[in-house]
C-alpha cells in the first residue's frame, strides 16, 4: 500500500509541477502582452467615478475569493471525512462492521 500510496504522491507532484509551469508560462505572456499595449496606447486621461474609493481593490476581491474556496474546501473535506467515518461500521475489516451470518449469501 506504500508504494501505492508513493505513486500516487509522485503523479501530484508532477501534476502540481506542471500546472506552476504553465502558470509561469501564462503570466510571462500576460506581461509581454501588457508592456505592448501599453507602449502603443496613448495616455488616457483620469476618469473620475463616484465612489470609487469605495469599490474593492482587485487584490481584495482575489484575496476574499480564495478564503471563501479555502473555507468550501475544508468545509466539504469534513463533511467528506464524517460521511466515511458514519459509514465504517458497514465497511468490511472493520472492527465496528456487524457480524454476517453465515450461509446468508445468495446462491
Amino acid at each position: 500500500m506504500t508504494e501505492t500510496n508513493a505513486a500516487a504522491q509522485q503523479v501530484q507532484e508532477e501534476i502540481l509541477k506542471t500546472v506552476r509551469n504553465s502558470q509561469s508560462a501564462v503570466i510571462e505572456a500576460i506581461q509581454t502582452w501588457a508592456r505592448t499595449v501599453q507602449s502603443i496606447t496613448p495616455a488616457l486621461p483620469d476618469v473620475n467615478v463616484p465612489f470609487a474609493e469605495k469599490l474593492p481593490k482587485p487584490q481584495e476581491l482575489i484575496a476574499s475569493a480564495y478564503d471563501f474556496a479555502e473555507q468550501l474546501l475544508a468545509s466539504q473535506r469534513k463533511f467528506a471525512e464524517d460521511v466515511l467515518k458514519a459509514t465504517a461500521p458497514m465497511l468490511p475489516g472493520t472492527d465496528d462492521a456487524p457480524a454476517r451470518k453465515s450461509g446468508s449469501t445468495a446462491k
